[in-house]
């Protein structure tokens, strides 16, 4: 009987090998295919690329029209923040009329930050910093995580829509090799993003713009997405509390908060090691 057992075991393990095998060859043949005809498509997914942008930025001018009127030394200081003083600068003007002007502060501040996600612009890590500064810690952390879900789908999309010519010709093997991983944990995939959320194995630009290139269903993309920055938006938001004592966003991340997302990394990853363990014993 024991005999029996492991001969299934092996007989499911060579099968299983050989779908993964399979998959990861056609996964292959499939990007080895498209890089050979992505010439023109590749210059047309740039021009529909640079349009959505130029739209999505005259939103964004649209918003900050729609600011309260501010003496010009405060205007010039709404912006997005490049650093530490940046941020500084614009959370004094922020938390000033923050109160008076409760809706249209928020409604920047979430634009922005969706803004900056779907297109992978630097700064987002000031404004989750800033959001500690200027709302209540529930509220900025839910802020922040739906912000970085919506601009992250949103980025999804664009590389559904345009984005995949520039990834066959460009990152190639970087987005095979992440296909073959993704395979790996497809019947696990929410807590793989949550945990590449968490850590700096892969970059986020990297995981939004190929995830739709190797099916990624945009459902578990968001939802992991949601759910794994939040600790790491845990500590910014926690920093933001001083944000006057900060000089350098490094400052925001400390020994101990990386010592928590490490443990929430592994935790992220545990349910999926007790399930293996427990089918192997069923088995």
């Amino acid at each position: 009987m024991a005999k029996k057992r492991r001969e299934t075991r092996e007989t499911d393990g060579l099968l299983s090998a050989q779908e993964e095998v399979k998959a990861n060859a056609n996964v292959s043949q499939a990007l080895k295919e498209a890089q050979q005809s992505v010439g023109g498509s590749a210059r047309m997914s740039l021009l529909i690329l640079v349009s959505i942008f130029a739209c999505s930025a005259s939103v964004m001018y649209l918003v900050y029209r729609n600011f309260p009127e501010l003496p010009d030394d405060e205007m010039e200081k709404i912006k997005i923040p490049k650093d530490m003083d940046d941020a500084k600068a614009l959370g004094t003007v922020l938390s000033k009329y923050k109160d008076t002007y409760y809706s249209q502060v928020l409604v920047a501040y979430f634009a922005t930050y969706v803004f900056l996600q779907t297109f992978a612009i630097p700064g987002s890590i000031f404004l989750s910093i800033l959001s500690g500064y200027l709302y209540p810690f529930p509220l900025a952390l839910f802020l922040v995580c739906l912000c970085s879900g919506l601009g992250a789908s949103f980025c999804y999309m664009l590389s559904y829509l345009v984005g995949r010519p520039m990834v066959y010709k460009y990152l190639t093997e970087r987005a095979q090799k992440w296909s073959q991983q993704v395979d790996k944990h497809r019947d696990h995939l929410i807590n793989y993003i949550i945990f590449l959320r968490i850590t700096p194995f892969l970059p986020n630009w990297f995981i939004n713009i190929t995830s739709p290139v190797i099916n990624v269903p945009l459902g578990v993309f968001f939802i992991g997405t949601f759910l794994g920055v939040a600790p790491p938006s845990f500590v910014a938001i926690n920093a933001g509390t001083t944000l006057y004592k900060l000089t350098t966003a490094g400052e925001a991340v400390s020994w101990n908060s990386l010592a928590v997302l490490g443990v929430l990394a592994v935790l992220s990853i545990l349910p999926v090691c007790f399930q293996k363990k427990l089918q192997q014993k069923l088995e």
